[in-house]
């Protein structure tokens, strides 16, 4: 039997799945710091714009070492197509919290325009299913029979979104919304206990400077917006050293600080690491939160990588 969940996250999921009269509305997308190696999980428009086929891994562990704390997982494919005036990808995201568990299915088609010489603009749409398991049986429940936690539910949500990236070898730009149909989670029979999924709005963006021959210097931002929650900013800087190494810090406004390293180990394979330290004021209550990404390429002989791509 799982272990009784520690403050404060025993309080959290009181607020979360105690009976409410109406329907609440909260930020529910999870969080990664190495969102500019991810970016395909916000954005459709990702999709084919690194001109190969790239395959990218990502774990993160939030608040390790607390019962029921979110663990999120995603696998994301894609290639470009029509000699890249067209791309195509796969994006599958696992997301766990307490006895909730959502997985994300999504195909993503982009169209990519050419703009200017060195510059294009990339209109991308997906569509998909939102899986959705909640188990109440892995809670230590005080009343077994609160009809409000009664066993296990199965859902499945379609889901559509879309988003736009201008982009070149030396920034980026990028306007989303990967979830565009708002759906209710966590509804019992009587139409109690909602949870509505609001739409999420994402603006990125990146640059890159090149300080000497042998480092670059990226700073990037990410901006999320979502109907009952503050306003979301990502602050991120790396380092890029002899095109092998990348060394970066980020900050999460109001929430928490975060390190990353990176190693380009060959011109196909790509490791990362972040390590999140959390600034709220219930910190002490929590441990750390850590990332492990991994993203593999394949380049065809004409097309060697010459100079790794940042983002």
């Amino acid at each position: 039997m799982m272990k009784k969940l520690h403050i404060p996250y025993q309080l959290v999921l009181v607020l979360i799945f105690v009976a409410f009269s109406k329907s609440t509305n909260a930020q529910q997308d999870p969080n990664f710091t190495q969102y500019m190696y991810n970016t395909m999980t916000i954005n459709p428009a990702y999709a084919g714009t690194r001109d190969v086929w790239s395959t990218g891994m990502l774990y993160r562990s939030q608040w390790t070492g607390i019962d029921g704390a979110p663990m999120t997982g995603t696998f994301s494919t894609h290639s470009p197509l029509a000699d890249s005036k067209m791309g195509l990808g796969l994006n599958i995201v696992h997301d766990a919290i307490g006895p909730a568990e959502n997985t994300f299915m999504n195909v993503n088609y982009s169209y990519i325009l050419q703009v200017s010489r060195f510059t294009k603009l990339s209109m991308g749409l997906s569509g998909g299913l939102h899986f959705e398991n909640i188990n109440f049986n892995r809670l230590n429940i005080f009343d077994p029979t609160d009809p409000n936690f009664d066993n296990v539910r199965n859902r499945i949500f379609p889901q559509v979104g879309a988003g736009l990236q201008l982009y070149n070898d030396r920034y980026f730009v990028g306007l989303s919304a990967p979830f565009v149909l708002r759906s209710t989670q966590f509804e019992d029979g009587g139409g109690n206990g909602r949870i509505r999924e609001e739409i999420h709005y994402y603006l990125t963006a990146g640059y890159v400077f090149d300080l000497n021959p042998d480092l670059q210097f990226k700073p990037s931002i990410l901006t999320r917006a979502v109907r009952g929650a503050p306003l979301r900013v990502d602050l991120s800087a790396n380092f890029l050293m002899y095109e092998k190494f990348t060394l970066g810090a980020a900050y999460r406004w109001d929430a928490a600080i975060s390190a990353m390293v990176g190693i380009q180990a060959t011109d196909a394979l790509l490791i990362g690491f972040a390590y999140d330290y959390d600034t709220v004021e219930f910190a002490e209550f929590q441990n750390a939160s850590f990332e492990v990404f991994l993203r593999y390429e394949l380049f065809k002989k004409y097309k060697k990588m010459y100079t790794p791509r940042f983002f």
